[in-house]
């Protein structure tokens, strides 16, 4: 066996360039681990997956020719099904055998194993390796089969009758095993050593490739192209960065855009472009937003974070004179600005408040009215939130940032443009002389939009973003619109969080499940639907909390007594793990457990009363004694919010405890007795479990 580098490489018309990324390292991915899985692959191969606008490729180094051979045993049938009674091969074996290809004769060299029932005939045989050719054809099948294609196109291949499905047209395929040509075929193509470089850059139209490890180079050299997707994504921000710094400048960071641009060009080159001042006067997110979505500009902005009238456009050509390339490009933008500053313009003709009546020809949801319905719970949620939390003046900002909310949706800067919905609210409320505070909540309302987003930044906001994100959960549930596994067409998963995250992190009073019911008195609901929505808010934070490093027992420990007030869970989660690393604690938390155990298996309800008159034992006065002393302390420390205090001052209940299990009997013959004693363990289980519930951390 002979072992090379293998490269191959599919020639294809420009792919989507959101998709190019996967599609690269789904190719090479793939097309590995199938040789891999073939034996065609040695332990230390490494693949270099390679994506340009018109090229899919993959780079394999230590690729065998052929695989080894490998012995396999052919499980056949029972010997008793196999051999007669003389021990010779019956029809249905000499059948099986010949299906395998085997002769007759292999009878003689079967093997008999005992499987614990009956002795099985085996066929050991040899098994020939597969050769490259092979194993390739099937790998580069399955590659494009498991592609991550957006669209799957159907086009004739050049035979003009047979058609193919790709996601585009391909029009050549390279497979080069060392300098050798691999015989394969797909797509109606069949490999050779050309390819094709930069359609306009490339020295030669033609490209010869010399063996699977001059791919790059020559690609580069000759055809003007960079072949790695991360190479070129490099360059590109290199000479952004270069020719930012020149002008004193900072590029907008966005990935994504960067992504997209280096699935555009295959050989960049960085130019600066600018367009007239008077646009400036339209808010600057308009003007970002219709340069990084339309034309695939980096705007530049100041010091202090302020777009300027300068922009880099990356080219996909290098010309002497980049005059003709630069002005084309400020052309073309023009008229894009020159429509968002005739938006802005018309759109402040008119007030917010006067688009209200439009929002009743926007449908929300066929089952839960116009935006305009949508709207008006939207505003009763927020006052009933309101109410909780401020004076009549903090009410009334609260109730006008939830009635205009919506109104910018019906502009035509956000009908252009959706995603600027809330920002384009805020700046109309401005111009109208609306307060600050007002005019914010309407931008961040929508906040948190996705993990790590900012919360709203004032309170009129918060309250504003809750009364949404409530009236959609609430809403969507009581109609049956639930996530079911991997789907969440609504974003329920996303508003949920939402909500958590502003409970948790802004420590205002607002009891969750209040929230919920007053949410569903607005839609007249059914209660069963706020233990739903309590049920699938608290497993959204259970999941996040682990993220964020607690183990299941501790966050199980805190959120079973679901508490109202979502922003004592950090402290009680905090004590609780401060708690989980006393020398007490797994003790006191299997005697929770043994508690619990008992409480649950007594008929009626136990109350957490103790007549001291009927305590016989030393163990059980003891334990009284103890808990006379400690709860106390421990319900001050938790009165005063010090959770962790307070499960650290029940540590000294350890020997107590211990001792009363060990020297008690619970279940007394005298009813008397027996009540007294459940009434005990009920007032230590009630002590005990005030921040969590410690029984959750027993292992």
């Amino acid at each position: 066996m002979t072992s090379r580098n293998l490269l191959v490489e599919l020639f294809v018309e420009e792919l989507p360039p959101k998709a190019l990324n996967k599609l690269g390292e789904a190719f090479s991915t793939v097309l590995s681990e199938s040789l891999k899985s073939q034996g065609l692959l040695d332990a230390a191969s490494v693949v270099t997956s390679f994506a340009s606008p018109r090229r899919l490729a993959a780079h394999v180094t230590a690729v065998a020719d052929k695989a080894a051979d490998k012995q396999v045993a052919q499980k056949l049938m029972p010997a008793s099904v196999g051999l007669d009674a003389n021990g010779q091969a019956t029809p249905a074996l000499l059948k099986k055998l010949q299906a395998l290809g085997a002769e007759a004769s292999a009878v003689s060299g079967l093997r008999k194993e005992h499987d614990g029932k009956a002795d099985i005939l085996f066929f050991d045989a040899i098994q020939a390796g597969a050769t490259l050719a092979e194993g390739l054809k099937k790998a580069l099948d399955e590659a494009l089969t498991k592609l991550p294609i957006p669209k799957v196109m159907t086009y004739q291949i050049n035979d003009g009758w047979e058609s193919v499905n790709f996601v585009r047209p391909a029009h050549g395929l390279v497979a080069l095993h060392g300098s050798v040509v691999v015989p394969v075929s797909v797509l109606g193509l069949n490999a050779g050593n050309t390819t094709h470089g930069h359609r306009f850059e490339a020295s030669q139209p033609v490209i010869t490739l010399k063996d699977a490890d001059s791919y790059a180079a020559q690609l580069r050299d000759e055809g003007a192209v960079i072949a790695s997707f991360a190479e070129r994504k490099a360059e590109i921000a290199r000479q952004i960065k270069v020719a930012a710094d020149k002008q004193g400048l900072t590029p907008i960071e966005d990935e994504a855009l960067l992504d997209e641009v280096t699935a555009l060009v295959e050989r960049p080159n960085v130019l600066l472009g600018q367009f007239e001042q008077e646009f400036l006067t339209v808010p600057q997110e308009c003007l970002i937003l219709t340069m990084k979505a339309n034309q695939k500009y980096f705007p530049l902005l100041d010091a202090s974070g302020k777009l300027t009238n300068k922009f880099l456009i990356v080219s996909n050509i290098n010309p002497a004179d980049p005059g003709k390339v630069i002005g084309g490009n400020e052309r073309v933008v023009r008229p894009r600005l020159a429509d968002a500053k005739f938006f802005f313009d018309q759109d402040r003709k008119k007030t917010l408040e006067s688009r209200l009546a439009g929002l009743g020809k926007v449908v929300y949801h066929n089952k839960l009215g116009s935006q305009s319905e949508r709207n008006e719970r939207v505003v009763a949620i927020a006052t009933l939130i309101a109410q909780q939390l401020g004076e009549a003046g903090f009410v009334a900002k609260v109730a006008q940032a939830a009635r205009l909310s919506k109104a910018d949706l019906i502009t035509d800067m956000v009908g252009e443009f959706p995603e600027l919905q809330g920002i384009m609210g805020r700046y109309y409320a401005q111009h109208e002389g609306l307060a600050d505070d007002v005019a914010y909540a309407i931008e961040d309302h929508y906040r948190p939009r996705f993990a790590g987003d900012a919360l709203p930044r004032s309170q009129v906001g918060v309250v504003v973003a809750l009364a949404d994100k409530l009236e959609t959960l609430v809403g969507l549930f009581s109609i049956g619109e639930k996530p079911t596994g991997d789907k969440d067409p609504f974003a329920l998963r996303r508003q949920a969080l939402g909500i958590l995250r502003m409970l948790i992190e802004t420590d205002l009073p607002l009891a969750f499940d209040t929230l919920v019911a007053q949410t569903l008195s607005v839609f007249h609901g059914n209660p069963e639907v706020a233990e739903a929505i309590q049920a699938f808010c608290f497993d959204r934070l259970a999941v996040n909390l682990r993220d964020q490093g607690a183990s299941a027992q501790e966050v199980d420990a805190v959120l079973a007594l679901t508490p109202s007030l979502l922003s004592e869970i950090s402290r009680r989660l905090a004590a609780v793990q401060a708690f989980a690393n006393l020398p007490e604690a797994p003790a006191l938390a299997a005697a929770n457990k043994r508690v619990s155990n008992i409480l649950k298996k007594v008929d009626g309800e136990v109350r957490a009363e103790v007549n001291a008159s009927l305590l016989q034992e030393s163990a059980e006065k003891a334990l009284h004694q103890a808990l006379a002393e400690v709860t106390p302390k421990a319900d001050q420390l938790f009165d005063a919010g010090d959770y962790a205090g307070s499960l650290q001052a029940l540590a000294v209940l350890k020997a107590p405890v211990d001792t009363f299990f060990d020297a008690v009997m619970v279940n007394a013959d005298d009813p008397a007795l027996k009540a007294n004693r459940l009434g005990l363990l009920a007032t230590l289980h009630q002590a005990m479990n005030r921040v969590a519930d410690l029984s959750k951390l027993a292992s």
